[in-house]
């Protein structure tokens, strides 16, 4: 394809849908753990209130400490000068060295780091955490780190990391003492050879802690409501200008705020069960895994599978990992057995299975991708889940194949996209996409869109998808493509979306947003059909 880097566009872009990338996130450990947050995937409806602001739990103060024997508290700070930090603190700081220095992905970052280093699951849930909730509220941990260190540019970014880490742990873990989180700071400090800075570490640490303990001003609502979304929230201004003009400021901080729990969701391989309660009562009830059965489609929600890439169900081809609103974007193309399919954007391969599987085993359903790497994937899949009409391509969906022309009874382009719609479970993401990627992105859409509907036959269906917030990107797509395509028009989305989403459709496909939609990755979805 062209436009941006594709490497960036289809790998960052796509790796809240791999269902390998997935597998492992959960079965390392990286996943965020259920208990470390609040709340369940659909009780959350937006951003949580409380002493430190919004979205933080953290209440009370420190313990006062008990008195020791001068000679006992020397040999206490002897030991402590020797001590090493806890595991989960040392990797939590390498990988988000690798986040901020090597432009890593987070999820990414924390499964090679899993990988290598060897600690107890504890450990890691805690790594992962901490992780988290430094690189998703990084603006709102700077804005405080700023008003007690002035010149922190010429700090050792290693210090800089471990006071953000600090601050995310008073703000966010409400669990860890604040006489521990200093201690463990000097300690990281000391175990980076900063021995030196220790000192200030200690210093700058509890200064801040006592000032989030009284009267620390942050930025007001009423007075400037875009730098309070942006500092509280930690989105880039540009953003959340952006998505004020298109929602209204209270909607914006709302989808901003949200924080949802991300379990692992699972559905049945279609040509092996007969239904959800089939799959359930033949594989979930003999499995020790706690199991819930999702409102949408046949889904179903997963906690405590522990490494369910080694389990024989999911080996021999019985399940997928797949994000919900990834098959609602399947489910919305209707495949019919005996169908002609192109899914122009397939890789990792889940829609396209989703669709195979469907059709019974029978027709055919194109899987192309621009890069070797992941059509290998869509191969792997397609091994595991015995689908024989899987048919996986290295193609540049952007470049117009004149012998397919009115050939497919139905096209998905599941579009690159900037992704901003599964930034509260890829926080990173956030942070890397400009206004110049998005108008990149956006011409590339309009491209793929002219190009692919060319091989959608008369009477034929075509859906577009992305996991994007943004209009420009969703719901204006698709109005200038209509103006232009006279031959399609838009056609209604199917009743198994369920009566709660169909109500939220526009004018021009319906928008999937996690926090009003249950906790969903947010999805714009249009279904249209050639005259």
């Amino acid at each position: 394809m062209t436009g941006m880097n594709q490497d960036n566009r289809q790998d960052g872009k796509r790796m809240h849908r791999t269902n390998d990338e997935r597998t492992r996130q959960h079965s390392s450990g990286n996943g965020r753990p259920v208990s470390e947050r609040q709340g369940s995937h659909a009780a959350q409806k937006g951003p949580r209130t409380g002493k430190y602001g919004p979205s933080s739990p953290r209440q009370g103060g420190n313990r006062p400490p008990r008195q020791r024997p001068f000679q006992e508290t020397n040999a206490k700070q002897a030991r402590d000068k020797n001590a090493l930090p806890s595991p989960g603190r040392r990797a939590a700081l390498k990988v988000i060295g690798q986040i901020y220095e090597d432009k890593a992905f987070i999820s990414l970052a924390l499964d090679a780091c899993f990988e290598k280093e060897h600690m107890p699951q504890v450990e890691k849930r805690f790594c992962t955490s901490l992780t988290h909730a430094v690189i998703e509220n990084q603006y709102r941990i700077d804005y405080v780190l700023d008003q007690f260190l002035k010149d922190k540019d010429n700090l050792n970014p290693q210090i800089i990391y471990i006071l953000r880490m600090a601050i995310a742990q008073k703000l966010f873990m409400d669990r860890v003492p604040d006489s521990a989180i200093a201690d463990e700071a000097v300690r990281l400090a000391r175990n980076c050879g900063l021995e030196g800075m220790t000192g200030l570490v200690n210093a700058v640490t509890r200064n801040i802690f006592r000032a989030l303990d009284s009267d620390f001003k942050w930025p007001e609502r009423e007075t400037d409501p875009v730098e309070y979304v942006r500092v509280m929230y930690s989105v880039p201004k540009w953003l959340a200008v952006r998505l004020a003009e298109e929602y209204g400021q209270e909607e914006a901080e709302r989808i901003c705020g949200y924080r949802g729990t991300h379990p692992m969701v699972i559905r049945p391989n279609q040509m092996q069960y007969a239904s959800a309660s089939d799959f359930k009562a033949r594989v979930l009830d003999k499995k020790v895994w706690e199991t819930e059965k999702a409102p949408w489609l046949d889904a179903f929600y997963v906690r405590g599978a522990a490494d369910i890439s080694r389990d024989a169900d999911y080996s021999q081809g019985g399940f997928s990992i797949e994000g919900i609103s990834s098959m609602l974007a399947a489910e919305a193309v209707q495949v019919r057995p005996g169908e002609r399919v192109l899914d122009c954007c397939a890789a990792p391969g889940g829609k396209t299975a989703y669709m195979a599987e469907a059709m019974k085993g029978s027709g055919r359903v194109y899987a192309w991708d621009v890069h070797d790497h992941r059509v290998a994937l869509i191969r792997a899949m397609s091994h595991r889940l015995h689908l024989d009409n899987v048919r996986p391509m290295v193609r540049d969906a952007s470049l117009f194949r004149e012998d397919m022309e009115d050939s497919m009874d139905a096209v998905l382009l599941d579009a690159p996209c900037t992704g901003l719609g599964v930034m509260d479970n890829k926080p990173d993401i956030k942070y890397k996409v400009t206004p110049e990627q998005v108008e990149e992105l956006s011409a590339l859409q309009e491209k793929l869109l002219d190009t692919c509907s060319r091989y959608v036959r008369r009477g034929g269906t075509l859906v577009y998808s992305t996991c994007s917030l943004l209009k420009e990107e969703n719901e204006n797509r698709i109005r200038q493509f209509l103006q232009t395509h006279p031959e399609f028009s838009l056609d209604t989305l199917p009743a198994s979306f369920g009566e709660t989403l169909l109500s939220h459709c526009g004018p021009f496909g319906l928008q999937i947003l996690p926090h009003r939609d249950g906790g969903l990755d947010g999805f714009f979805i249009a279904r249209m059909r050639r005259k």
